[in-house]
Parts: structure tokens; C-alpha cells; sequence
């Protein structure tokens, strides 16, 4: 048990309030008006002489539990202390004398029923009946002390899931880093991240989503030893450090906490599954000091998400490099779209009936002044997570209705125009009327415009999209359905969307020679295309044979390299003129 003694002005101040000069003392027991004020007195207050007690007001009493008789003339202070070492020092309180200065120490006391609780004795020099006593006073500190480890708590611990927070998580390891450079010790930091978490939150609420986080900490607790810690960093994020773990039992580690995820969780009458992404660091190889630790085990999680989720993957250095051309990318991207570094392209829509160039697909390219042209899958992701896809998308939309109107303005025959929508851009607020911005700006007639949605934007929350595509149809704008049978599509929702077209996937289209499933495939979608009424197109055709599969299949429309690559305005032109895929009778 710990002791403490304290002689500084603040407990000199708190002894000076309560107990008595030699002279008082000697006064108190003789006035009964100042023996009733220590009776009602809220505090502990004894008299000591000759190694007893002579006095104890009631609530010194009613704090140990004991009665006056029992007390007063028969008992020690070893009689109410806890080990013997805290029993002296009281009686030396018993033995001072006048003029020595007032004392004051934390003790753990024993209650009549055996209970053991921190108190604060506070004690000076006194008289009594002529001979010297002590006189003191008895805190109880219980509260005092729950209070101070309740503080300990919230600042070392989460407040939900009561594991070690990001405070304890980083000193335990520093810790770990002094033993493994001492000891040259390996240890493993795992990030396990849960997939998908928000999906709870949104539709079961966040009371549910606490409950299966509490349920997840205690289940991953179960999972480990009792030497390794276990964090939560944040939000769905917990972080594992394990001592003394190479790699190989890193895995093995990483393996069980998979398993255990995907075991259901039974919260609020609800199963669910949550499945978990982990990045694996190790020490020393992938960083000597915590956040370089942390860093690289957060960047392995994200590829494991990358991967397919519900796996592990160990940090290796490209990682960081990727991460950093990452940053560098989305630093220049934040200025390109400032400084309008983009451009577009057009790719030709082609009837297979006829041959002719009927609309041209625009395409962003990035112009970098340093890295030169930059394809869209290099930065198109980028600027969808963060947030430049919307200011980027409605400068592709304007630019594609002005070069359409320019070249109707130039004589030539009025073409469709077919613009690519992020799924981001298709579900912000005020998109149909940034539409219509573009329309107007342009002055491009709206049948002329044909906006590519992909499968899977339009049937996430399909009922809410609805009302955007139908505004955008009784605009005079065309609906084009992009990525046709790669998502989840429901033939009810398909009839009710007012689209006029469907695109198949160019990954059914490229191995459309030798792969019978995806001739099937195609075929089915052109025949649904064709009893729906609507136009079928067919992308990334690269071959003859190709070509004539799909005509075979009375597919009515085709784009991809056969004919052309995407190009420049003012060479697309050339081929407008031209019309060179005309069939020649």
C-alpha cells in the first residue's frame, strides 16, 4: 500500500483550520459549548494520549464503524490501520510534542467490519490534563480517490469500448520500441479497420453501431494475449500491438481476427456481420518510431481494401511510395482544376447499320506541364474522393455542350454529344440545374446531349434517383445507361428509368470471339435492349471479328478502337467530315 507525507503550505494550511494550538486544547475539554461543536463537526476529529484515544467525535465514529466505549481509553491507532508500517508512523503522531510543526499523511484504514478504505490524517501537537497528546483530524478519500481514477480512465481509455485509447495506445508503444532496440525484439502492429461500418450506422442508427463496436472490442480482446494491447484508435478503427511476434505468427494473428469478425455478432435482435481490412507493420523493418509505425500499417489496411476487403495485408516500402505519388497527384490536381488544365477528347459513336458517325463520347484528358498527358484512371478516383470531382464534372458538362454547339455553329450537322457522370456528381444537390446551366450557357439543344450514368449509381437508392433521371428526361436530355450488366440491375427498375440507351461493358465485348458466356451475355442484353425499346451500343470494339459478332446480334451501335481512339476537337473533325465507316453499297 502507498504512503505519503506532505509538510508544504497547503497542508499546513489545512491542519492549522482543524486542529488546535496546546492552549485550545487543553480550554476544549473543559467548555462542553466547543466539545458539542466537534460532535457536530463533518470531519473525523481524535485525541491521542499515551498511545489511545481520549476523544472521537461521532462522525469519526459512524467512518469506522465502532462505538465510543469501544474506542475511547482502549483502542490504537494499530487497531484501525492497515499494516504496521502505517501504525507507527500514527503513533508517532501520539508521541509529539509542543512546538513540533503540523503533519499530515494518506494512511488506508480498516473499518470495524474489516472494509478497507484511503483516508487523510491531518495532526499537530497538543495538551491534555496537563501532559502532551496529539490532535488530528480524518479525511475520507474514497470518493476523492474513485474520482482520480475515473480521470485516469477517461484519459487513458475509451469512453464506448473502455480499450486503451490513442494516449495509452502510444505510450505502451514507446515502450515496446525501448525493449525491441534493447532486447532487438521484433513486435507487430496491426490496423484492422471494419468494411463497410457506415452501412450500420445509416440503417440501424448509431446506438446499434456503438453496441456491435463494444461487442467487436470484447470479441478481438478474447482473440489475444493478455501481454499484447488493444486500442481503439477512432470511429470503426482498432489498432493491435503484439509483443515479441515475428511475421509468420503475425499471420497467423492477422488470420484469427478475420475469422472472429466473420462470425456473427447478435446485436439489439439483429445478426450482423462485419468483415475486417488489417495492415500488418513490423518493427524495426517498417519503422523505428510510432507514427512511421502506424503510417505504414494504415497504408497496408487500404490495400487490403484495395484487394477485396475482408483480408490482411503486410506493409511493403512501394506502398509508401504509392502513397506519396498519391498525394503528390492530388496536390497537383487541386491546381489543375484552378488553372483549367484539362481537355476533352471525343471518341465516335457508330451506327453498325449504316456505319455512319451519329455522336462522339467526350473524354477528359489531364494536360500536365510536367508529366505531360494524363489518362482519366489515373486521376479520376482522386479527384472523386476528394470532392474535385463535382467542380471537375460540371466543367466537362459545360465544354462538352459549347464544342457541340461550336460545331453546329461551324456547319456541321447536328451530332449527339455523350458526357460521362460520375456517380459523386450524379447525386449532388443541384444537378439537374446544373444541367440545364450548361444547356443554357451553350445554347446546345437538350435532345443533343446524352448523360452516361453507370449501372451501379443508379440502383443505389434507386426509388431517389428516379426523380433525377425523369427531371432530366423531361428536359429533352438522353439517358444512357453505361457499364450495362457488370452491376446489380432490377429488369422492375430498368422499365421504370427513362433511359433511351444501354452500353455493354467492353469487358463482355473482349473476349467476345472465344468466350461463349460473354456472346451470350451480350446477346441477351441486346435482345432486352431491342424487346425494351431501347438502343443497345456495344464499347471497346477492337477487332473485325468483334465487329461482326455484334452486327450478327443486330447490336445497333459500336465505339472503340476498331474505329478510332479518342481525339483532339480539332482533329475529330477530319473524321466528321469524312465519314468513313459508311457502309459502301
Amino acid at each position: 500500500m502507498a504512503r505519503g507525507v506532505g509538510r508544504g503550505p497547503q497542508d499546513q494550511g489545512v491542519g492549522t483550520g482543524l486542529a488546535l494550538p496546546v492552549t485550545a486544547a487543553r480550554e476544549v475539554a473543559l467548555e462542553p459549548g466547543f466539545a458539542a461543536a466537534m460532535d457536530a463537526a463533518q470531519v473525523g476529529i481524535y485525541l491521542l494520549q499515551d498511545g489511545v484515544f481520549r476523544y472521537v467525535n461521532p462522525f469519526f465514529l459512524g467512518m469506522f464503524g465502532y462505538s465510543a466505549a469501544e474506542l475511547i481509553g482502549k483502542c490504537r491507532p494499530l487497531d484501525l490501520m492497515l499494516g504496521d508500517s502505517f501504525s507507527h508512523q500514527w503513533q508517532d503522531e501520539a508521541r509529539n510534542v509542543e512546538g513540533r510543526p503540523i503533519h499530515s499523511c494518506t494512511l488506508l484504514a480498516r473499518r470495524r467490519d474489516g472494509s478497507e478504505f484511503p483516508v487523510t490524517v491531518v495532526s499537530a501537537p497538543a495538551a491534555f490534563a496537563g501532559a502532551p497528546a496529539t490532535v488530528g483530524t480524518v479525511l475520507d478519500m474514497t470518493a476523492q480517490k474513485a474520482a482520480e481514477a475515473k480521470i485516469r480512465e477517461l484519459a487513458d481509455f475509451d469512453a464506448l469500448t473502455g480499450l486503451p485509447n490513442r494516449r495509452l495506445l502510444n505510450d505502451r508503444i514507446s515502450q515496446l520500441l525501448a525493449a525491441a532496440e534493447r532486447d532487438e525484439t521484433p513486435f507487430a502492429l496491426l490496423f484492422l479497420d471494419l468494411d463497410h461500418f457506415k452501412r450500420i450506422n445509416d440503417s440501424l442508427g448509431h446506438s446499434v453501431g456503438d453496441d456491435l463496436l463494444c461487442a467487436v472490442a470484447s470479441r478481438l480482446a478474447g482473440a489475444v494475449r493478455k501481454i499484447d494491447t488493444l486500442a481503439r484508435l477512432g470511429g470503426d478503427e482498432f489498432i493491435l500491438a503484439l509483443p515479441g511476434i515475428p511475421a509468420a505468427s503475425a499471420i497467423d494473428v492477422a488470420r484469427r481476427l478475420v475469422e472472429e469478425c466473420n462470425v456473427p455478432f447478435v446485436v439489439a435482435g439483429h445478426d450482423l456481420t462485419v468483415t475486417p481490412s488489417i495492415g500488418v507493420a513490423m518493427c524495426p523493418q517498417d519503422g523505428k518510431d510510432t507514427e512511421t509505425l502506424l503510417r505504414n500499417a494504415d497504408a497496408a489496411m487500404y490495400k487490403a481494401k484495395e484487394l477485396g476487403r475482408n483480408t490482411f495485408q503486410f506493409y511493403a516500402a512501394e506502398m509508401n511510395t504509392a502513397t506519396l505519388e498519391r498525394l503528390m497527384l492530388e496536390s497537383s490536381l487541386r491546381r489543375a482544376v484552378k488553372q483549367q488544365e484539362f481537355e476533352l477528347h471525343y471518341q465516335p459513336l457508330v451506327s453498325l447499320q449504316s456505319g455512319l458517325i451519329i455522336g462522339v463520347e467526350a473524354l477528359i484528358r489531364w494536360r500536365h506541364p510536367e508529366l505531360g498527358m494524363i489518362m482519366p484512371d489515373r486521376f479520376i478516383q482522386v479527384a472523386e474522393d476528394t470532392g474535385l470531382i463535382n467542380p471537375l464534372g460540371d466543367w466537362v458538362l459545360g465544354e462538352a455542350c459549347r464544342q457541340a454547339q461550336a460545331w453546329i455553329d461551324a456547319g456541321l450537322p447536328p451530332l449527339l454529344m455523350a458526357v460521362n457522370v460520375a456517380p459523386v456528381q450524379f447525386r449532388q444537390a443541384g444537378f439537374v440545374e446544373a444541367v440545364a446551366g450548361a444547356l443554357a450557357t451553350s445554347g446546345l439543344d437538350p435532345s443533343l446531349l446524352e448523360l452516361e450514368v453507370t449501372e451501379r449509381t443508379v440502383m443505389h437508392d434507386a426509388d431517389i434517383h428516379i426523380g433525377t433521371l425523369t427531371a432530366l428526361h423531361r428536359m429533352g436530355v438522353e439517358l444512357s445507361i453505361d457499364d450495362f450488366g457488370t452491376g446489380y440491375s432490377s429488369l422492375a427498375y430498368l422499365k421504370r428509368f427513362p433511359v433511351s440507351k444501354l452500353k455493354i461493358d467492353r469487358s463482355f465485348v473482349r473476349d467476345l470471339e472465344t468466350d461463349a458466356d460473354d456472346r451470350a451475355i451480350a446477346s441477351t442484353i441486346v435482345s432486352m435492349g431491342r424487346n425494351l425499346r431501347l438502343t443497345v451500343l456495344a464499347e471497346g470494339v477492337e477487332t473485325r471479328e468483334q465487329l461482326a459478332l455484334l452486327q450478327g446480334m443486330d447490336c445497333d451501335m459500336a465505339q472503340g478502337f476498331l474505329f478510332s481512339r479518342a481525339l483532339p476537337g480539332d482533329k475529330i473533325i477530319g473524321l466528321l467530315l469524312q465519314q468513313p465507316f459508311l457502309h459502301k453499297e
